[in-house]
């Protein structure tokens, strides 16, 4: 905590006094993002900056409930494709389809989920197909 500043010294000399103290006490040093160059303020303002950059440096995001299992699902699809075996790619494939059909039982809040449970024999086969084009 910094003192008051004393009155009758001027503002400027006694900001540059704790800066000058902190800098030698050490303060300063080891700060994230020191030596990188400061964000560029090209970009209009925007109110939830520091929202938007916790949520980047924590890898987190918000999707209503029915889009985020929609792009779930569609991961889930991609890697049921790509998986090593097919013993994998259909638990991946019921793992989902359990979620898509509780999901369809009790719509979560926000826009239409506009997804149905996979066809596990179609997604097998497209796998099929990819492997043998290997």
């Amino acid at each position: 905590m910094t003192e008051r500043k004393p009155p009758g010294v001027d503002f400027e000399t006694w900001v540059d006094k704790q800066i000058r103290e902190a800098t030698e006490r050490g303060a300063f040093d080891n700060l994230a993002g020191a030596g990188k160059p400061l964000p560029s303020d090209a970009a209009p303002y925007d109110e939830l900056w520091w929202i938007k950059d916790k949520m980047q440096r924590e890898k987190a995001s918000y999707l209503p409930p029915g889009l985020a299992l929609r792009k779930e699902a569609e991961e889930v699809r991609v890697r049921a494709v790509r998986a090593p075996s097919e013993r994998i790619a259909r638990e991946l494939l019921a793992e989902i389809n359990e979620k898509i059909a509780e999901a369809l039982r009790r719509p979560p809040p926000g826009p239409p989920l506009q997804l149905q449970p996979f066809d596990v024999d179609v997604v097998l086969a497209e796998r099929r197909e990819l492997k043998s084009d290997r």
